[in-house]
Formats: structure tokens, sequence, C-alpha cells
């Protein structure tokens, strides 16, 4: 009678420890998705905006604008002073875009500024300090479409990014675990995801 009762012990041990980890998982599955909703929403809204631009008004708009710069900040026989200059036009033109370029030759200035959905550049004549603006704004879908790819965004998206990837991995391969513990469920649930992986490769193998 003392073997049977010693011998049961280790079972439920790992039984209990099976029940406890399970309950973990499941706990950290239904909360990383609960954290990630908006993240998997909002991907999956931009997917649609960037595969199908043409169900989306146009809300493009252009203005151009003009003026002059000091030629103490073009220094003419020297170096742009670009710091100054990049904040007075900001200053000027209300522009919030982070500066993507800004060239030099020995006749004009050339600075650029990029954010989602969003263009300027300014053209600057360094012997008058005349310069000449175009700028483009494309509207809240092309906003949210280049936050989709990143594009022009800076570094504080670009972690944004990288977490939402590690978070929705996350909550995929905890799904992935979770299943192994409903038994009734476990052989259907691996076929379903055998079916949805070929799916997903034979259709990007078309789109080669």
């Amino acid at each position: 009678m003392l073997e049977t009762q010693t011998s049961a012990v280790p079972g439920t041990r790992k039984k209990r420890l099976s029940s406890r980890l399970a309950s973990w998982m499941r706990w950290l599955h239904i909360y990383s998705s609960m954290l990630g909703l908006a993240t998997v929403l909002f991907f999956s809204v931009t997917g649609i905006t960037l595969n199908h631009p043409d169900w989306f008004p146009n809300l493009e708009r252009s203005r151009e604008a003009s003026g002059y710069l000091s030629l103490d900040l073009l220094s003419a026989e020297g170096d742009p002073l670009k710091l100054e200059i990049v904040e007075w036009l900001r200053n000027s033109h209300h522009i919030t875009a982070r500066l993507s370029d800004f060239s030099v030759d020995d006749f004009q200035c050339v600075v650029g500024f990029a954010g989602p959905g969003y263009s300027a550049d300014v053209f600057i004549d360094r012997q008058t300090g005349k310069y000449d603006m175009q700028e483009l704004s494309l509207g809240i879908v092309a906003v949210i479409n280049d936050l989709h790819k990143g594009r022009d965004t800076g570094p504080i998206w670009k972690v944004v990014i990288d977490i939402s990837a590690i978070l929705l991995t996350f909550i995929s391969a905890s799904g992935l675990v979770l299943i192994c513990w409903l038994r009734r469920k476990l052989i259907s649930g691996i076929l379903t995801m055998l079916v949805g992986t070929i799916l997903i490769f034979w259709a990007s193998y078309l789109a080669l």
C-alpha cells in the first residue's frame, strides 16, 4: 500500500506542474492579446488601405511658398548655418516633419523635410537669399500607410514596430503552445495551422 502511494506522488506533482504551466500560458496569451489588440487592428486596417488605395478619396494637398533668407545665414563665402536655416524655415512655415536632407553647392542649398504622408522641399539661392518651397500633404490614409511601412517615421516609431512584431510573435507562439493542452482539439488545430501555412506559402509563390 505504501509503495502505491509513493509512486503516485511524482505523477500528481507532474500533473499539478502541467496544470500550473497551462494556467500561466493561458494568462500570458490572453493579456498579451489584449495588449496587442490595437496593434493587430492597426496593421490589419492599414494592410487594406495599402492594398486598395483606390477605395479611398484622394486627400492630397500641395502648397507653394517663397521668401528671402538673411544672407548672414547663407554665408556666401563660407558654409551655411544649417541649424539656423532649418529652424528659421520651421518657424516661418510651421513645419514639424523631420529634416531628411540638406545639400549645399556653390549656388544653392536644398533643404528637405519628410514625415508620414508629408514632404517639403526648399530651394535657396545662396547669392540672393531667395527661396522657393514646395510642400505636399497626402492625407490621413497616406499617413497611416507610411506608419505601417515605417517610412519617414524616426527611431521611436521603429522601436514601436519592433515591439509590435515581438508581441505578435509571442501571441502566435503562445497560442500554438496552448493547443497542446487541448487534447481533443490538438489534431484538428495542428491540421488547421498546416492548411493556413500551406495557403500563405502557395499565395506567396504565385505572387513571385
